[in-house]
């Protein structure tokens, strides 16, 4: 088989029926790895010898057995946030850089348990807080288009990774947008799924009311694959849903007929790219030509997203990151007293942006600015799912631009933070809704990728994935970048 153009739907098919062995692929994309992951630095452990075995006792199986696995063969590379079983966990952070986790997440344990390799786990921004993976304690991650570009954040890793084909399929996580914003700068498909449609079970939590774990892939069919395996209620995660999974591959043979996309004046306006807006609209335009209808609607509280969200992410994350003290485990400064160790433990092992988003929090919490912060912001949220339900009394989803501009070159924002921050505009009302969303590539401006999105209604990941289908049909792309290599 052709493994550099294969989906991770082919891989599959081809190693459970005795086509190419498990190890082969493996082999394959090991080396891609070696070659090309120098220039990018999109992962941070790689495991050679566990995939190989991996593979090993997948080409092991009796061929009934390995019949029955979705993802018989198919590497996986994990974003650093989401714990594994032998390999380290570091949330991209100094402070947690030795850590190994006792346990596995549930999504892993799923994507193993139908037959996937993980074969390495991916750079991002230091516990899922940036937007370029320029924040990372181990340094920044390349744009696979444009090697002086960044990939988004904070999956970065990931997206970088599927983008330069080093492996098919990725795990990633998404807070305000951390797996669709990097999909749109990295060219490749994105997904955040509803809140609760995937476990959080062994994902290192940055703001727990908005984290959700999803896949990123080359295609949408490929996405709906690692969904599917990865979904389904968890009684390890009290957040998790007992919904009923879709076939997410078959439901993308469903017809579109009738489909109502909302177009938001709000999301096309100031602060979007022209150029990006030109080319998100011609995909609208075509859809248009196939017999979508696109409504024009308002999402009224949308200038006020990016201020409720941080307010109310760094104050989960304050929370969420009190954990790391220098004693239960990872990184511990030495000092002569207990006080000065948990303050010097902090000081050294949390980078400045993480340092940033927790005094924030901490701030939004305190006594005297409360109500003033977090409780309005908290109120905003609440009109923010008001403004979507009254959305989809009327259209079936909404589309928007993935990101409000191209990648952007690195090191151009990390001393402007909020500049930075404005990178989410386009994604973070998903999480603050607890809404699926799905980027797709659109088309590119000067070279660059430029993503769409879709926003569905709770649990319409199978509607999402068909119109995401729908337009890579009509979008044409240029060959991937490195694939000649």
């Amino acid at each position: 088989m052709d493994t550099i153009a294969a989906s991770a739907g082919a891989i599959a098919r081809s190693v459970r029926a005795g086509d190419v062995s498990a190890e082969q692929i493996v082999d394959f994309y090991l080396n891609r790895i070696g070659r090309l992951d120098g220039e990018l630095h999109a992962l941070l452990a790689v495991d050679e010898a566990g995939a190989r075995a991996r593979a090993r006792m997948l080409d092991g199986l009796p061929t009934e057995q390995r019949a029955l696995l979705p993802l018989a063969g198919v590497p996986l590379v994990v974003k650093d946030n989401i714990a594994t079983d032998g390999l380290p966990t570091s949330a991209g952070s100094r402070i947690l850089s030795k850590f190994h986790s006792p346990f596995e997440a549930t999504a892993v344990e799923r994507a193993v348990a139908a037959g996937a390799v993980v074969v390495a786990k991916s750079n991002l921004d230091e516990f899922g807080m940036g937007s370029s993976t320029e924040y990372s304690a181990f340094g920044p991650t390349r744009n696979p288009w444009a090697r002086d570009r960044v990939p988004g954040g904070s999956s970065g890793g990931s997206a970088a990774a599927i983008a330069a084909n080093m492996a098919p399929l990725a795990l990633g996580s998404d807070t305000g947008g951390s797996i669709r914003q990097p999909a749109a700068f990295c060219g490749i498909v994105g997904l955040k799924p509803t809140y609760g449609r995937v476990s959080r079970f062994g994902l290192i939590a940055y703001a727990s009311s908005l984290d959700q774990i999803g896949p990123l892939a080359r295609t949408v069919k490929d996405a709906g694959l690692l969904l599917q395996v990865i979904s389904g209620l968890d009684r390890r995660d009290a957040t998790s849903s007992a919904e009923p999974v879709a076939d997410y591959v078959a439901e993308l043979e469903r017809s579109l007929d009738g489909l109502r996309i909302g177009l938001p004046t709000q999301y096309f306006g100031a602060g979007i790219d022209p150029e990006v807006r030109s080319v998100v609209i011609s995909v609208l335009d075509r859809l248009k030509a196939r017999g979508v209808q696109v409504v024009e609607i308002e999402l009224p509280h949308t200038e006020y997203a990016i201020a409720a969200y941080y307010l109310i992410a760094p104050a989960e994350a304050s929370s969420n990151l009190s954990r790391f003290d220098g004693v239960r485990y990872g990184f511990r400064a030495t000092a002569g007293d207990v006080v000065s160790m948990y303050q010097n433990t902090r000081a050294e092992g949390f980078g400045s942006e993480v340092v940033r988003r927790v005094l924030l929090g901490t701030h939004a919490l305190s006594v005297g600015y409360y109500d003033q912060y977090y409780v309005k912001a908290q109120k905003v949220r609440a009109l923010i799912g008001r403004d979507f339900m009254e959305a989809f009394a009327k259209v079936d989803m909404v589309v928007t631009p993935t990101a409000p501009e191209v990648p952007f070159e690195l090191g151009s924002r990390q001393d402007d933070p909020l500049k930075m921050y404005l990178s989410d505009i386009c994604t973070v009302t998903a999480n603050l809704a607890g809404l699926p969303a799905l980027s797709v590539p659109a088309g590119f401006v000067g070279g660059l990728p430029v993503g769409v999105q879709f926003i569905g209604p709770a649990y319409s990941e199978a509607l999402l994935l068909r119109a995401g289908s729908m337009v890579e049909e009509l979008v044409e792309r240029p060959p991937w970048p490195l694939d000649a290599l």
